[in-house]
């Protein structure tokens, strides 16, 4: 599936697999191991940004994957965010997506929302918000009729096996 197929049909709160299609290679290639790792991993949607058009520039639209979180004693010391355009050369899939019931805790970034957390329920994601005290941050439920418009409209996105 393409960037621009993940861009249009995934929900914000999905976890996508990327990859370029290589084989991995072994351990003891350190360069060829690390350089792997930058085209090939998992990731969950965090924000999708429409295209632009400036007088100077253009750029397509984008989509933004969370890939994880380093630091020590509960303090986040690096966001590790991979962003990529609709037109990428990598394959996409959708490893799993929100299931209903869970909460998206939004900020908005401009005139499109950026997800911040992804709660199990709602008591879950008030707490996490209470924490890490954003003030403008909004609560954003996974509802069956969000899935099933997705069905209708067919935006359906089939979420892979694990391989």
């Amino acid at each position: 599936m393409s960037a621009h197929a993940i861009y249009e049909n995934a929900p914000l709160g999905s976890l996508i697999r990327y990859s370029d299609g290589t084989p991995k290679p072994p351990a003891r290639f350190t360069r060829k191991l690390k350089a792997w790792e930058q085209r090939n991993g998992v990731g969950r949607l965090v924000r999708k940004e429409p295209p632009r058009e400036r007088p100077t520039y253009s750029s397509p639209a984008t989509i933004v994957l969370h890939e994880g979180n380093f630091g020590a004693n509960g303090v986040i010391l690096i966001s590790v965010m991979r962003t990529y355009t609709v037109d990428s050369d990598l394959s996409f899939a959708v490893v799993e997506t929100p299931s209903i019931g869970m909460v998206r805790v939004l900020q908005q970034v401009g005139d499109n929302a950026e997800l911040l957390h992804l709660a199990e329920s709602r008591e879950a994601a008030e707490l996490w918000l209470s924490r890490k005290g954003y003030r403008s941050a909004r609560l954003e439920e996974v509802t069956a009729d969000e899935l099933g418009a997705d069905v209708v409209e067919g935006r359906v996105v089939a979420p892979v096996t694990a391989a």
